[in-house]
């Protein structure tokens, strides 16, 4: 059995600058991030290990006189100015690409366009995105393209982790579908998505079974899966290298490994160094099999 790595995988660098701020932290006593730093539950049992506490975006009594970040996911303007006025120390990990979406969103709404999110509902930066515009609509999904005004100006930025094809999919459905409107697309899908995209395309050409390794809450590792299941491809999702099952893999030849975007590499390394174990484990009973039917031969 082959295992292939694909060739963009894992901790985007936005991912990776916000926990490497967070570990800079571990030295002080009152630390506390707002929400989930990332979608990952390995990071998630490390931060809690060094006493990082989990906090509430919305309660802005959390942690005062400490340390509260906020995470790579982002926050609204409204919500980062009130955490500011109290007395905690303020360290912001968003990612550049997530503020660039919000300043996209921010410039369409200044030209006077009614604001569009393409993004998956009460995710934390779809929040983060929508905070200052309480008029803006999220789309998810086909059903809800019909809460989109049918006359005026309609802007639209995206979650930076959605899959470009499924976003460009809806911004024409929108289109199409109004006329009388000016309809102007930023598009604000980061590049690492878009790059993980095309590498975990490009696998499932050839493989037989992709395993995704990420957060079983994370919107980009199940963007992934969905991706190589919609290419006709099997596919699994685990967290760790425990979580691999011996069956999945009999009569594999190739298996593709990819990871989303809060994924340590670390991970990623051991959760392939498991599989290949796996590998090494049944051409075993391949050979003791063969083994057998000689002697009975």
């Amino acid at each position: 059995m082959n295992v292939h790595l694909a060739s963009h995988y894992g901790m985007c660098f936005g991912v990776r600058d916000a926990l490497a701020a967070t570990r800079s932290t571990y030295n002080e006593s009152d630390v506390t991030v707002l929400g989930q730093l990332v979608h990952n539950p390995v990071v998630s049992q490390e931060l809690t290990e060094n006493g990082v506490k989990k906090g509430d975006l919305n309660n802005p009594t959390t942690g005062i006189g400490g340390t509260v970040i906020i995470t790579a996911h982002g926050a609204s303007e409204s919500d980062r100015s009130r955490w500011s006025s109290t007395q905690s120390k303020v360290l912001d990990t968003t990612c550049p690409l997530v503020h660039k979406a919000h300043k996209s969103l921010v410039s369409l709404v200044d030209s006077g366009f009614f604001p569009v999110v393409i993004g998956k509902k009460g995710h934390a930066e779809v929040n983060g995105l929508v905070g200052d515009f309480p008029q803006a609509i999220v789309i998810e999904g086909d059903e809800d393209i019909f809460e989109v005004p049918y006359e005026g100006k309609i802007g639209i930025v995206s979650q930076t982790t959605q899959p470009i094809e499924r976003v460009n999919e809806l911004v024409e459905k929108i289109r199409s579908t109004r006329n009388a409107c000016e309809v102007k697309f930023i598009d604000t899908v980061c590049a690492p998505t878009k790059n993980r995209q095309k590498a975990v395309k490009d696998l499932s050409k050839f493989c037989d079974l992709i395993v995704v390794v990420g957060g079983s809450n994370s919107n980009n590792t199940a963007q992934l899966v969905s991706k190589v299941e919609g290419l006709g491809c099997r596919a699994v999702q685990v967290e760790r290298p425990e979580d691999l099952i011996f069956d999945w893999f009999i009569g594999a030849k190739d298996v593709g490994v990819t990871a989303g975007t809060s994924t340590l590499e670390e991970t990623v390394t051991s959760v392939s160094e498991r599989i290949k174990a796996i590998s090494d484990e049944m051409a075993l009973k391949d050979r003791e099999c063969l083994g057998k039917e000689r002697i009975l031969c």
